[in-house]
């Protein structure tokens, strides 16, 4: 009677049981020469057992079948089934006669019905066995996530650390992990021109592959890298160390969503196009090139607009008007530069403020999670997909928070630096007028407002708050509509008072 040499390991991955075919094959043969058995083939697969549908192991029985063998050579019971159905298979064809004999090298089997009954029994311990397994892998993992660990293999960016049982930063992918956000988040890069400058980087996988395409997406979209994590469909806060921040992720994902193009290259570059919106239609401006100018039109593709052309020239004219009555004279700047000075006191006062009042945000955050947690607990009205929706919501603000807890404690809640810059930028408008330069016009428009318009032949756009103060103040302080000033953010209303002191 001829045998099938069956061996099989339970994962195809190469890292892991790399010897464990090899060595039930000479174990097998060895087996086989001092029991002097036939061996019509010897078949192997690397698949687990858990569940049906191994395919050299429905093969092998329908070869058995078809009478190329008449019994099977294995290492133990439960290299043949893990399951209820392959085992269950075994059992017939033993039973109809098939499969007439079964040996193997650690364990007894005589096809009788009391070795029939005891090879029901090592099945069942093979099942056994790995339904228990997987309990306390489960079981592990939620003690893991109960603890903020992320329970499975690192990501990439992070290592597995075998004895706390987290993961930390690797001190090697880690910063080209954040680099790979930081270049994407400029909305230059598409995935694959992103996926290229990482590999010449040096960012590959752990194996040291140069990292498809979707890999990259997927690792852009991957909550781990600030701080939260989804598991099993439930977001988790961490306790590893966070790579990027919130901001940063949530730049990349607004570029992604925007599909992270790069914009089509035109034939000529206008210093204006893409600024602006059409006040009449919300079309882009967009530009042309006639008789040797530029001129500035709506686009027109949302309906049909009846907005004129408008020369750059003239577009230019309007910029310049705007600036000169944002720009401080030399002798303003200077004393309101001294004034910033005596305000730092006061503003480190007020930063203690608002730092305690982000920990209070935080502790009532992590209050409403304990109750959303008990309310879940106790079955009161509150559905799993419910309960997760509400907990992943409050985790990202808290993390939100946790993240303008660290900035403040970092740099401070001292808007007196932006302030500063800001005049500063302000005293030397008259200089960026005086060079006529197109695209440091756009620049410095861009820094002191947004909603830029155009409309009639107007260019029109939305302020910063501290630069509408500025284009409040008048020559004449009699004349200053204090309500105007009393309505913006009061945060900056300090840039009027320092204004009135300096004046």
């Amino acid at each position: 009677m001829k045998y099938f040499i069956y061996a099989r390991k339970s994962t195809d991955s190469e890292e892991r049981q790399i010897l464990s075919i090899e060595s039930q094959i000479a174990e097998l043969y060895e087996f086989a020469a001092k029991e002097k058995l036939e061996i019509a083939a010897s078949l192997c697969e690397a698949k687990t057992a858990k569940e049906p549908g191994r395919t050299v192991f429905g093969e092998m029985l329908d070869r058995i079948c078809a009478g190329e063998a008449g019994g099977i050579l294995a290492w133990h019971p439960d290299r043949l089934a893990r399951n209820s159905i392959d085992g269950g298979k075994i059992i017939y064809l033993l039973d109809t006669g098939q499969i007439k004999d079964l040996k193997f090298p650690t364990f007894w089997f005589d096809s009788t019905p009391q070795g029939k009954f005891m090879m029901n029994i090592a099945f069942g311990q093979s099942k056994y066995y790995i339904d228990n397994l997987s309990e306390n892998i489960r079981r592990g993992h939620r003690a893991k996530l109960r603890k903020g660990i992320w329970p499975i293999f690192a990501p990439l960016g992070y290592l597995n650390n075998q004895q706390t049982k987290g993961i930390d930063l690797d001190r090697e992918r880690a910063p080209l992990v954040k680099k790979c956000f930081e270049l994407y988040a400029t909305g230059e890069y598409t995935l694959k021109a992103l996926r290229d400058v990482i590999s010449q980087a040096g960012l590959r996988s752990y194996r040291g592959n140069v990292l498809a395409v979707a890999c990259v997406q997927r690792m852009l979209k991957n909550s781990i890298y600030y701080g939260l994590f989804k598991f099993n469909d439930e977001m988790h806060e961490g306790t590893h160390e966070p790579i990027i921040s919130k901001k940063l992720f949530d730049e990349a994902q607004q570029v992604m969503n925007n599909r992270g193009k790069k914009k089509r290259k035109r034939k000529h570059e206008f210093t204006f196009s893409g600024l602006m919106k059409c006040g009449k239609c919300d079309c882009l401006i967009t530009a042309e090139k006639q008789k040797g100018h530029n001129y500035y039109r709506c686009t027109k593709k949302k309906q049909t607009c009846d907005e004129k052309y408008l020369r750059e020239e003239s577009l230019v004219e309007q910029m310049k008007e705007i600036i000169q009555k944002v720009s401080l004279p030399d002798d303003w700047a200077k004393n309101m530069l001294a004034e910033i000075e005596l305000e730092r006191e006061q503003a480190r006062k007020d930063g203690e403020v608002f730092g305690q009042k982000l920990e209070v945000r935080k502790t009532e955050i992590e209050q409403t999670m304990e109750r959303l947690l008990d309310l879940f607990i106790e079955g009161k009205n509150i559905e799993p997909e419910e309960y997760h929706a509400k907990k992943q919501k409050l985790l990202i603000e808290k993390c939100e928070v946790s993240q303008q807890i660290k900035d403040f404690a970092q740099k401070g809640n001292n808007w007196l630096e932006p302030m500063k810059e800001m005049i500063l930028a302000s005293s030397q408008a008259k200089i960026l007028l005086s060079r006529g330069d197109n695209s440091q016009i756009r620049a410095f428009l861009k820094n002191i407002g947004s909603n830029f318009i155009l409309e009639a032949k107007k260019f029109e756009f939305q302020a910063k708050t501290g630069w509408r103060i500025l284009k409040l103040l008048p020559e004449n302080w009699a004349n200053t509509d204090w309500r105007r000033v009393r309505d913006l953010n009061p945060r900056y209303l300090s840039v009027y008072t320092l204004s009135k002191r300096a004046h």
